[in-house]
């Protein structure tokens, strides 16, 4: 396994891991998904020139658009339940009550 292979699958591992076990707030939970999209794209972009491919590969500007609008979401989404719930707790948000 590379260096190149190792960081990759790491960090993405760790923001997984962050996700899994630390959910006590919404603002965390959110920045472990940015943390995995970021990781992702870092792959993406990244893996064309490790397997020499010289081609220029639409993919990458796309997740990171797709990143952005998921963090954008997320924010807002983390405002309005802050507004209505008074917190960002997710032990004290039920889907149901919605």
């Amino acid at each position: 396994m590379t260096l190149y292979t190792l960081s990759f699958c790491s960090a993405f591992m760790l923001g997984l891991t962050g996700l899994a076990f630390h959910r006590t707030h919404l603002l965390s939970a959110l920045l472990c998904l940015e943390g995995m999209m970021l990781a992702l794209y870092i792959g993406l972009s990244t893996w064309p020139s490790h397997v020499s491919l010289f081609s220029f590969s639409i993919m990458p500007m796309l997740m990171l658009t797709y990143s952005a609008c998921e963090a954008g979401t997320g924010l807002a989404l983390m405002v309005a339940t802050t507004r209505t719930h008074g917190t960002d707790n997710l032990h004290n948000l039920n889907l149901l009550q919605c």
